[in-house]
């Protein structure tokens, strides 16, 4: 993978870039809607690529259990099947062994587990792995790794880290396609010293580029943003550096500062079905009786279809009402502010007004719900 940097921030380690997968390129910042099993939820892939998404991340351990890879491929891949034309990043389901801690049991093949769908008995080793994510022919591809649980003991950390690196080497055998990106994943909790050595071996293995995984797992945000900090020091340069699995519009900036190109995160979809949107001022839980009758839209700042065509009080009775277009339209809004987020992380980047900006969202946004 080839990495351009465009500008970079003069008084932090923000950066603005950019890369090409076989489906489009891809600017940095960027932010990736989760679609874990070929389908963001509540929305269609013509309006995620309407609101300008460039790529969306879903789920290989999902998508091999269903619709299955014998499936998958006979579309030709996940693009076809989902009708998606842009990128796809594939997790490999690390995240999901590390969920599935009562189903599975690990060794230094792979992972054997039962399926949560139907008690199956199954198992992913790296061979594995890349197999199911070559069937997807997906533009970025994920290491095999193991996700450590917050607090964990040092030698628990330790041999997390060496089974990740172990299945990191493996899938790099495995990955033929070289048309297609394979990233590593950094492991070793909350432990520097484990992180750092973990960050340095993959380098030396030569990756495409390389992601932070293990946070956002219970720890403080404080040491989510150490951790995330300290790592993006010691990554590449000339590497898109991507934290799995963060988070609020708040910390996406934090981390926008300390050197962080790429994020998914569940939060803009999921808080959406839940009757909650963000907004340019903070978050709004549209349920609230004190909308009843708010003809305002959700955010007068935001020029989605959501806020153009509709009201809190209409999308209040949606929700009340239990009708799915309430999802789908909450849905629209948080995706679209989140990747407005980002488009303006990027610009402010590139006219070297990113600290201003920064400064002027934080004084605005209240994390709050109201």
């Amino acid at each position: 993978m080839k990495f351009s940097i465009e500008k970079k921030d003069t008084s932090s380690r923000a950066r603005a870039g950019f890369f090409h997968t076989k489906h489009c390129c891809v600017q940095t910042p960027v932010f990736m809607p989760v679609g874990t099993l070929g389908t963001v939820k509540a929305i269609t892939p013509e309006h995620l690529q309407k609101i300008g998404f460039q790529i969306i991340l879903s789920n290989a351990y999902h998508l091999f259990l269903r619709p299955g890879c014998d499936v998958i491929k006979k579309y030709e891949g996940l693009h076809a099947f989902m009708n998606w034309k842009r990128a796809i990043l594939t997790d490999s389901g690390g995240y999901q062994i590390y969920s599935l801690s009562q189903l599975r049991k690990i060794t230094s093949g792979g992972v054997s587990f039962s399926s949560h769908i139907d008690g199956r008995k199954l198992f992913i080793g790296p061979k594995e792995c890349m197999d199911i994510q070559n069937s997807l022919r997906s533009d970025i591809m994920m290491v095999l790794d193991e996700c450590p649980p917050y607090p964990c003991e040092r030698s628990y950390a330790k041999k997390s880290m060496e089974l990740t690196l172990a299945w990191a080497k493996k899938c790099k055998e495995f990955h033929h396609d070289k048309g297609r990106c394979l990233f590593s994943i950094v492991q070793g909790a909350t432990y520097d010293d484990l992180r750092q050595e973990c960050a340095e071996r993959l380098m030396s293995e030569g990756f495409d580029s390389y992601a932070i995984g293990g946070l956002s797992v219970g720890e403080p945000l404080s040491l989510l943003m150490h951790t995330a900090g300290f790592l993006s020091e010691i990554l590449p340069e000339n590497s898109p550096r991507y934290l799995m699995g963060s988070g609020t519009p708040q910390d996406l900036i934090d981390l926008i500062s300390l050197g962080i190109d790429m994020f998914d995160c569940v939060m803009p979809t999921r808080n959406a079905r839940n009757g909650t949107a963000f907004t340019w001022k903070g978050k709004v839980v549209v349920k609230n009786a004190s909308y009843k009758t708010d003809k305002s839209p959700l955010d007068e700042s935001c020029r989605c279809i959501t806020c153009r065509k509709y009201t809190r009080g209409y999308l209040r009775h949606l929700f009340h009402s239990k009708e799915i277009l309430g999802a789908m339209l909450l849905t629209y809004h948080n995706l679209y502010f989140y990747n407005d987020l980002l488009r303006r992380c990027r610009k402010a980047i590139l006219r070297g007004t990113f600290s201003k900006f920064k400064k002027t969202f934080k004084a605005s946004y209240d994390p709050y719900s109201r």
